[in-house]
């Protein structure tokens, strides 16, 4: 409904000019007021109405302009007829209507079949409507002169005369709906004079009159253009064409200055960009608009005017679903990359206010690259948040992306899982003040990786296809990540201090329920590597839960260690005998298994006609005795990498066709990557490996790890914290994983710490006068040739055996002679 600020309804008396009849009846007589009451008196006359008649004509005239606009113009004439004007309404709709053409039609309508058809006939098509038009140009120029703005619009408004139009018009939509009208009525106009007999050579006249004004020049009124020449006598006011149209409203003489200051605003330049049909135009603006400044660094907090990039957003999302089949090459490519910059930006910004249920909305039209960049830096943003804003980022990917590839140019579940995978077992700076402190470095580390499985353990929604073996991929692949972060929280958890290896524990703590329902439903025709896989986290799980009694029993013996030896009550000296026994029992039954020795690899072998090489990727820093950082430059890495060579001897060097590199990293420079590279034998690759300790390659790192390098700064070990073993080919692409070089390395590295602990409770249980059950057992698995524990050893981790042993004996003979 139109709400102008008078539209309303009238008493038919209204606009009868009561006030002007009454003065007229008592015989005043006044040269500016009429002295007679037809509608045509205060032209004819050019004389005025009385102060109220005119004011009441003037407010009828506002409504009528406001109606006229709105595009109601029975409603208009209506309006004039409710105010006893019915000679307006006639001069308003003189064919019916103002977009009908007189033709028989309208003028049946009109109840003038007859008389009205032979005039119109006889004088021609079109001779009374551009005989109306020029009396309605006549009438808008003699009121204007005599002061009737609104009259004299509402009579322009029908003859295309911007001159007494925009006078009236203070604001932008009502300036382009003038101009706009006015040029669409002028070019009908000028298709009835072509349709005219010697219309083409009027038309022609047109032109040079054009021609020989300038294009912004207004009409003048002269009374030899009359009706037969219409339209000439506004043809000059008129834009030439849509372009010159907007570029009027910008700086036309006269456009009021507020509409010229409203061109300014950004919806105005969005209308008059879609009215130019330069929809590429209209994105790139709003990109202007929106897009993130250069020193603004903070971009999952766009900084842009919310409704403009919702607006832009959902703009683009119509444009690609309305024109898919339409979109030409260059408009493809701007609709794809400004239109993609704009749906990533409102996606920021839902994600900035919390609304990560929507994100997946917009993401999902995104480029591939695009979208699984945006889900994986909010996954890494919200990896501390609760379980509910993570669980909201996973719905949102589920629900509107696919879960496999189906298209390439399109995101998908599996590539973003894949990616934060990746990135999360990538080295982080951390802040290195006093160069100390390493352990702590990468337990804190390791949470941050561990946290990650957390995204592979949610449930996925019922409403997604497959949702059964959605659910069973996202387990599977947490099984395996699992198992390749139980190895590397392994190397760097071998510290004995009380502190939990955390991101071991939090691992566990995600999957050990849904693993649990995992095993109970898979069957016996799944992959071969699953069980393999289920029974590798089985073997980590027993080894975390021994480390955890070790270090529950450690933290209890430093508590106990602040006390003197006299205050200790019996409870607490009862609680570490306890703790030490549960460490032993536990650390034996995992050292006592025969069937399938603790992580024993029984991989399937590669098998290649062509050469196969093995590498094996690590990422380490270099730590001190004292647990000081060592800071790598160029001549340790030299170093190491001799002493590495070393560790393996000159014929293994030759005959493996062995290559050693180590250099700086480039994400840390307190850290080093160190690549091995060796041709695979019968053994070691190319057939089943008894020995389960690595081959070479986790033979020459377990070396690095220990501390033990030769022609190397003694005590100096490598902390490994990110490692890899892989299959090759001679031009050193990577094929597949070679898994049992890294789960030996871990077997040389876990096993002999392991026993070496269990040698350290014993020690302690010998001191406290209690004579462990299962010392001499310990003793003859070490020694066995069917665990083959002892080649596991390094020399240096022999000698701190015997140690204990020697201690151990010592402390028994003093129990036995007391």
């Amino acid at each position: 409904m139109v709400r102008g600020s008078h539209v309303g309804s009238y008493l038919p008396s209204c606009g009868v000019w009561h006030h002007t009849q009454r003065y007229l009846k008592k015989g005043n007589l006044d040269m500016n007021v009429v002295h007679h009451l037809d509608f045509d008196a205060p032209t004819r006359e050019n004389a005025n109405l009385l102060p109220d008649d005119k004011k009441q004509d003037e407010s009828l005239l506002e409504d009528v302009w406001i109606l006229l606009r709105a595009g109601r113009l029975e409603e208009a004439c209506g309006l004039c007829r409710s105010a006893g004007q019915p000679w307006r309404a006639s001069s308003l709709c003189p064919f019916g209507g103002l977009n009908t053409f007189p033709s028989v039609e309208a003028l049946v309508k009109n109840g003038k079949n007859r008389t009205l058809q032979a005039v119109e006939f006889e004088s021609g098509i079109g001779h009374q409507w551009h005989l109306w038009k020029w009396a309605s140009f006549c009438a808008s120029e003699k009121i204007a002169d005599q002061g009737g703005k609104c009259e004299a619009a509402v009579y322009a408004a029908q003859c295309s005369n911007l001159k007494r139009m925009l006078p009236l018009c203070n604001d932008w939509e009502s300036a382009c709906w003038a101009m706009a009208k006015s040029w669409l009525d002028v070019q009908v106009d000028l298709e009835i004079t072509r349709s005219l007999p010697g219309g083409v050579d009027q038309l022609r006249t047109f032109g040079d009159v054009i021609d020989g004004s300038p294009g912004n020049a207004d009409g003048s009124f002269e009374p030899s253009n009359g009706p037969e020449n219409w339209p000439i006598q506004v043809l000059n006011q008129q834009p030439r064409q849509l372009s010159s149209l907007l570029q009027k409203l910008h700086s036309g003489e006269m456009i009021h200055e507020a509409v010229t200051r409203q061109c300014k605003e950004q919806q105005r330049q969005i209308q008059m960009t879609l009215m130019l049909g330069d929809i590429p135009r209209v994105l790139d603006l709003i990109w202007s608009w929106i897009a993130p400044t250069e020193d603004n660094q903070n971009v999952f907090r766009p900084s842009g005017d919310p409704q403009m990039i919702r607006f832009g957003a959902h703009l683009v999302l119509v444009l690609r679903y309305l024109l898919a089949e339409e979109m030409k090459d260059t408009f493809k490519d701007k609709i794809l990359s400004v239109g993609d910059n704009i749906l990533h930006l409102y996606a920021l910004f839902l994600f900035s206010k919390e609304h990560e249920e929507l994100v997946g909305i917009y993401a999902s039209q995104l480029a591939r690259h695009r979208c699984i960049d945006l889900f994986v830096h909010m996954m890494e943003l919200r990896l501390h948040n609760s379980v509910h804003v993570k669980y909201k980022i996973f719905l949102s990917a589920m629900e509107y992306l696919p879960f496999s590839s189906m298209d390439d140019s399109k995101g998908n579940f599996e590539d973003i899982i894949q990616r934060i995978l990746l990135r999360s077992r990538e080295i982080k700076v951390g802040k290195y003040d006093n160069l100390s402190d390493v352990a702590e470095q990468h337990r804190l580390q390791s949470l941050q990786k561990a946290k990650v499985i957390q995204w592979l353990c949610f449930t996925p929604p019922s409403t997604i296809t497959n949702v059964k073996d959605v659910s069973k991929k996202l387990l599977l692949r947490a099984l395996i990540h699992s198992n390749i972060l139980f190895r590397e929280f392994s190397l760097i958890s071998m510290w004995r201090v009380p502190a939990m290896p955390i991101g071991a524990h939090t691992v566990l703590g995600f999957l050990a329920e849904p693993l649990k329902q995992l095993a109970e439903t898979l069957e016996t025709s799944e992959d071969y590597n699953v069980f393999e896989d289920l029974r590798e986290f089985q073997d980590w799980r027993e080894y975390y839960s021994c480390d955890a009694t070790y270090r529950n029993w450690l933290k209890t013996e430093v508590e106990n260690a602040e006390v003197p030896i006299s205050e200790l009550s019996l409870e607490e000296k009862e609680r570490a005998i306890s703790a030490a026994k549960e460490t032993l029992s536990a650390s034996l039954s995992l050292l006592k298994r025969k069937e399938t020795p603790w992580l024993a690899s029984t991989d399937c072998m590669y098998e290649s006609a062509e050469p196969v090489f093995l590498e094996l990727h690590a990422t380490a820093m270099l730590c001190l005795p004292s647990g000081e950082c060592l800071c790598p430059d160029a001549t340790v890495c030299t170093t190491l990498t001799s002493a590495l060579y070393s560790s393996a001897g000159d014929e293994v060097v030759l005959n493996r066709q062995l290559m050693v590199n180590v250099s700086i990293s480039s994400r840390d420079s307190y850290c080093i990557d160190v690549v091995l590279r060796c041709l695979a034998i019968a053994g070691d690759g190319l057939e089943p490996h008894d020995l389960n300790d690595g081959g070479i390659l986790g033979t020459i790192m377990a070396a690095g790890f220990k501390g033990e390098l030769p022609r190397f700064q003694a005590g100096v070990t490598m902390e490994i914290s990110c490692l890899d073993a892989w299959y090759s080919d001679k031009d050193g692409t990577l094929e597949c994983p070679a898994t049992y070089i890294v789960k030996g390395l871990c077997r040389r590295c876990c096993l002999p710490e392991v026993i070496l602990r269990c040698m350290q409770v014993s020690v302690s249980l010998m001191g406290s006068g209690v004579l462990p059950d299962c010392h001499d057992t310990l003793i003859e698995l070490v020694g066995s040739p069917e665990t083959d524990f002892l080649h596991l050893f390094s020399q240096q981790q022999l000698q701190e055996f015997l140690l204990f042993e020697r201690e151990y004996s010592i402390c028994k003979m003093e129990i036995t002679e007391e």
